[in-house]
């Protein structure tokens, strides 16, 4: 008869991870061995909220369950923050924390926190472990981990529940995707009929969101938006699930150059929101445009309102609605293409000449970089512009955290990437405040030999606060940063590290970035006036 913690670890393995990020603990030393029996590697961050992004970048990139481990106590409450990323990132996550046994945990307060009280409020669920039911609670987890919208879910395990037997059972997988294939139709008493909707519009604007790379709809969206001939916006998220070289691609939601993609979107007469979250809006909704709203989930947020809802697996919906949708193009290649240039001309303001702007940065790593490239980007001033300037080829290449917004997930983020990508390059776009947050992981970067560069936008400042604390007339307060020597850091976490001023000396530094051996840190110290031209 297995113990409780194989029954764990055989779900674990089964849904596909198989690396398990942790900061060991007494509780969860059983759990820890079961997953090593099963070869399922457990890999230790320098502290248990750096470990948890790392997991959520390997759902990010795969699709699957991230699956993190902490210890109880400070432990758990040191996660909180990565699973609430995870869950207002739309990520299925599997966290698991230790706790003290049950027959003391009323009794005795050292290290006990409440984790049912602590986790449900940023979870979709905080369950408890118990061995006659932890098969079904292992299904339950993984399931709802995934079903949509996903995110994380907490489960709650002490060293005698690890330990003890647990029933015989054989380990099935639940359904580890989102959305059904079937698609449904809601509308108000008389409202319009979806294909109408769209049959009639003239100017309409395709918007995709990460519920539309989660349904994997890429081909679904380039088919339609070629059959309507509607150019299409994306958000942050789904940065990559339409191809930023297609004539028919109109830009980035809420990243720089805001006001020129707003006035876009108000140009529209129709707006088909694909799997669009409005977890990922910073301003509020301020069109008036009709919304055909398509995703895996009812317009439940409102939002936007919306007359007419088609609800199911968001490529199965798009492909239903071009069906038969041909003739003249809504809009001419050559309006789309001058907005683009619209984009490009706000995208590129207030550059500094002769200095090392943040768009500089931008172009020239992105110039680097091999195609198949991912990239992790960091909260910050810095984020918006990559946000927009960086061109995506493909979804799932571009990570970050847009719904919860957290500061510091850049690098842990990198590393889970690399760790679940194996040989494909990762780059993390960081500012020096996030980097400042996660900097110790670049010994466990060294240790495993990744390929990935960090390339560090410094400034000495937290830009974003600082320019809204000029805005009100305010002075700066506490938003300057100690200059700190990054490659001297870096050479003494085993990376390899180059400070640079200017163009020439980061193409210089980047030339083999498609061939590293060890980690790359690249400080470059940028002229930030660029930030307050933009924001």
């Amino acid at each position: 008869m297995a113990n409780t913690a194989a029954v764990i670890a055989e779900h674990v393995r089964a849904s596909g991870a198989g690396v398990v990020f942790a900061y060991p603990g007494d509780p969860v030393i059983e759990l820890m061995e079961a997953l090593r029996a099963l070869d399922v590697e457990v890999v230790a961050g320098t502290r248990e909220g750096t470990a948890v992004f790392m997991a959520e970048a390997q759902a990010m990139v795969t699709g699957r369950p991230g699956v993190c481990l902490s210890t109880l106590g400070p432990g758990s409450t040191a996660i909180v923050n990565g699973v609430a990323a995870a869950t207002w990132d739309r990520v299925p996550l599997l966290a698991i924390s230790g706790q003290i046994d049950a027959g003391r945990e009323d009794l005795v307060t050292h290290q006990v926190v409440d984790h049912k009280l602590l986790f449900s409020p940023v979870a979709k669920w905080a369950g408890r472990i118990h061995p006659r039911s932890v098969d079904a609670v292992l299904r339950k987890a993984l399931r709802l981990a995934v079903a949509e919208r996903p995110g994380a879910v907490h489960l709650t395990g002490s060293a005698e529940t690890f330990a003890a037997p647990a029933p015989d059972t054989v380990v099935t997988t639940p359904p580890l995707d989102g959305a059904g294939g079937g698609v449904r139709v809601h509308r108000t008493p008389n409202g319009p009929d979806p294909e109408a909707l769209l049959r009639s519009a003239r100017r309409p604007v395709l918007l995709a969101g990460a519920g539309a790379t989660r349904c994997g709809a890429s081909e679904a969206l380039i088919g339609l938006a070629e059959g309507v001939g509607a150019p299409v916006v994306v958000s942050p998220m789904a940065k990559g699930v339409f191809p930023e070289d297609h004539p028919y691609f109109a830009g980035v939601l809420d990243m720089a150059c805001n006001k020129v993609l707003w006035d876009f979107l108000a140009g529209a007469d129709l707006v088909v929101a694909a799997g669009f979250d409005p977890v990922e809006l910073i301003r509020p909704w301020s069109v008036a445009v009709p919304v055909l709203h398509v995703d895996t989930t009812p317009n439940v947020d409102q939002v936007y309102p919306s007359a007419c809802e088609v609800v199911g697996d968001v490529s199965t919906s798009l492909e239903w609605l071009a069906n038969g949708l041909r003739g003249e193009p809504r809009w001419r290649e050559a309006d789309i293409a001058a907005h683009r240039d619209r984009l490009r001309t706000a995208y590129y303001a207030g550059r500094v000449p002769g200095r090392l702007n943040p768009t500089d940065v931008i172009d020239v790593v992105r110039a680097a970089a091999p195609p198949e490239t991912v990239v992790t980007c960091d909260v910050g001033s810095h984020k918006l512009l990559v946000g927009q300037g960086w061109r995506a080829r493909r979804p799932r290449s571009v990570l970050m955290s847009n719904g919860l917004s957290s500061m510091g997930f850049g690098l842990p983020g990198a590393i889970g990437a690399q760790l679940a990508l194996g040989d494909v390059p990762v780059v993390a776009l960081i500012g020096d405040g996030g980097f400042a947050m996660a900097a110790t992981e670049l010994r466990l970067a060294a240790s495993r030999g990744l390929r990935l560069a960090v390339v560090v936008f410094a400034d000495g400042s937290l830009n974003r606060i600082e320019l809204k604390q000029r805005a009100l007339g305010y002075p700066g307060t506490a938003t300057r940063l100690d200059d700190v020597d990054l490659v001297a850091l870096a050479g003494s976490m085993g990376c390899a590290g180059v400070r640079v001023t200017s163009t020439a000396e980061l193409e210089k530094a980047t030339a083999g970035l498609g061939c590293l051996t060890e980690p790359l840190l690249i400080e470059a110290r940028i002229e930030p006036g660029q930030y307050e031209a933009q924001f």
